[in-house]
């Protein structure tokens, strides 16, 4: 697979996006970067129709919590290679990634020639793991992992963004001036929300998803 269009590369410390879009023009000479620093500017980019053929996606960006990001945007571009791009390299976490819906998997300690390496095995239609993780055999996911991964899949572009400043502790009142909406329209999302989530409250709301965390799972640092 050539890439001729668009490559999403998510990240909010510019210098790795820098280094991440080098691998990807190294990669492809005719791939166009396009980048976003937070998942604010992610979902913005998802909801304007914008057409990708690659993404990129550090883990923990503002906004995201733990794997939330992985599960929200491989339910908005499913037949997309996906790559994860993440400083926690534990097998545990990379094996989560991947069953979560990631194609790939990119140490942040990776060097360029690895970067390149593992764009081109993706789009290729392969795998990639770091060569010194080993294949994981049983599934880690339990049946409440997948019940909370589908509610976040199901969450519209604003339910995700309110979410994620919920989650930060924002108040209504916050959350409504950022969004530049009204405090009504901000209750009516989380509503959805709660509902979508099976909980009663924004604290409930915040427990659950801190289930998604990266620190959260066995073997993880």
């Amino acid at each position: 697979m050539t890439l001729h269009g668009n490559v999403l590369v998510a990240d909010d410390h510019p210098l790795f996006r820098i280094a991440l879009a080098q691998a990807v023009t190294q990669a492809f000479p005719q791939a166009r970067v396009v980048e976003a620093a937070t998942i604010d500017q992610l979902e913005r980019l998802t909801e304007s129709g914008e057409a990708f053929e690659l993404l990129l996606l550090d883990l923990n960006m503002p906004g995201a919590h733990g794997f939330s990001g992985l599960i929200y945007l491989r339910q908005r571009y499913r037949q997309i290679p996906l790559i994860v791009v993440s400083a926690a390299e534990e097998a545990p976490v990379i094996h989560k990634a991947v069953e979560f819906g990631a194609d790939g998997f990119i140490p942040k300690s990776a060097s360029m020639e690895v970067m390149v390496e593992a764009i081109e095995q993706v789009c290729g239609g392969s795998r990639w793991l770091p060569p010194n993780v080993l294949p994981q055999h049983n599934p880690l996911l339990n049946e409440q992992d997948h019940d909370l991964a589908n509610s976040i899949a199901s969450l519209t572009p604003q339910q995700f963004r309110v979410l994620g400043m919920l989650a930060e502790g924002q108040l209504n009142k916050q959350i409504a001036y950022e969004l530049n909406v009204s405090e009504a329209t901000v209750k009516a999302h989380m509503t959805a929300i709660f509902r979508k989530l099976g909980v009663r409250n924004r604290t409930q709301a915040v427990i659950r998803l801190q289930n998604l965390d990266v620190d959260s799972f066995p073997g993880a640092e």
